[in-house]
């Protein structure tokens, strides 16, 4: 998550009457989203070309998941950046905090092979069920997942909502240098 340092790091171009705060935001997360997506599509092509993995079942549904959790992302990155605004040590510590986030979003473990105690509180994470998403689209009906788009459109626009009021909020002291 790199919006911390958009606002900072684009501090100038405030100057400009039709750029805003949120602007430098959105360009961030659209530059981390797209590198991250190229990055993707070159690792999953490469290795069907390698022959070490087989073609996805369904790539739209695939698109799909990797779309939702972009917004998520984007929700979760204006927050964070807000929070790192108003109080600058959260911004100093959330580097390390970020890292709790890769073990709970999924991608190390099939909610299916957890308890089903736990597989109730993992589907409560809005990420579990875009890494579902993805590996369902990925895999098709050969594995069982337990995703929700409801459940992530739901949470994404929330979590969009809170993170542009709260961009709204701080932006108003920004002052270009």
């Amino acid at each position: 998550n790199r919006t911390i340092g958009a606002i900072s790091g684009n501090l100038s171009l405030l100057y400009h009457r039709n750029v805003r705060v949120l602007d430098t935001l959105l360009a961030r997360v659209l530059l981390e989203v797209a590198g991250a997506t190229i990055a993707q599509i070159i690792i999953i092509a490469l290795l069907i070309l390698l022959g070490w993995i087989d073609m996805p079942k369904d790539t739209f549904y695939m698109i799909i998941a990797w779309v939702l959790m972009a917004f998520f992302a984007l929700g979760l990155g204006l927050i964070i950046c807000s929070i790192a605004q108003k109080f600058e040590a959260f911004g100093k510590i959330w580097g390390t905090l970020s890292f709790v986030l890769l073990p709970l979003s999924g991608a190390f473990f099939f909610v299916h092979a957890l308890p089903s105690q736990a597989q109730q509180y993992a589907t409560l994470l809005p990420m579990i069920h875009g890494t579902e998403m993805f590996r369902h689209g990925y895999f098709g009906d050969n594995i069982i997942t337990y995703e929700s788009i409801s459940y992530l459109v739901i949470c994404d626009l929330a979590m969009l909502l809170i993170g542009l009021i709260m961009v709204k909020n701080f932006s108003k002291g920004i002052e270009p240098q």
